[in-house]
């Protein structure tokens, strides 16, 4: 069960088509909280996931130990801790550019879990693993570089901005156009792409960011 997760979750697919890694199958609405501390560094990302229902109700079906159709509180943690191993290889889906340099993300301290509406919700706060100060340009994403979890943020107001410098900087949050990006990487989008052992980022091209000049 916790493989099966950790694989769903992790971005890996079974099928050995390299098609069925070019889109999306598990969807999650997304909220990001992007706060700066009083030293004027990056101190937070604060992260909540609400996962489609089908991927909930496979992973009520394989977590639900009692079988009486709720998510106890060992059960949630449960959840919540292999999603946390499971993301390690992949940042936490978190990521930060300074100037053009990656700055990369520590491992979060604990993922919470809920089950709402037959919804799964994660909660968890994602630090910057060296100290990241809030000026030059600032990009920060949350998606799944593979592409096989898709983490969408339905408005920007879902995005928030929390701490005086940050909001000194201007902001934009930026949205890539599918179809331009695909018009744009077509001769890069092969079956040696997709079948790249190392990953191949397709997540990163499509991705909604929010970018900082400070």
């Amino acid at each position: 069960m916790k493989r099966r997760l950790a694989l769903m979750i992790g971005g890996f697919c079974l099928s050995p088509l390299p098609q069925a890694n070019a889109h999306p199958h598990i969807f999650a609405e997304a909220r990001l909280e992007i706060v700066s501390d009083e030293s004027g560094m990056l101190s937070e990302l604060r992260n909540v996931w609400r996962f489609d229902e089908f991927f909930s109700s496979s992973v009520l079906l394989d977590f639900d130990h009692n079988s009486n159709l709720i998510l106890d509180p060992g059960e949630l943690k449960e959840i919540g801790d292999t999603i946390r191993e499971s993301l390690g290889d992949y940042d936490y889906f978190t990521f930060i550019t300074k100037n053009g340099a990656a700055a990369p993300v520590a491992k979060p301290e604990v993922f919470n879990a809920d089950f709402r509406d037959n919804q799964l919700l994660v909660f968890f706060v994602a630090k910057p693993k060296e100290p990241v100060k809030i000026e030059g340009n600032l990009s920060i994403g949350v998606y799944d570089p593979t592409l096989y979890t898709a983490i969408d943020f339905t408005t920007d107001d879902e995005i928030q901005s929390i701490g005086s410098a940050l909001s000194a900087c201007t902001r934009q949050v930026v949205r890539p156009d599918p179809d331009e990006v695909i018009a744009q990487n077509q001769a890069n989008l092969t079956e040696a792409f997709f079948n790249d052992p190392n990953g191949n980022l397709m997540g990163q091209l499509f991705a909604t960011r929010v970018e900082f000049k400070c």
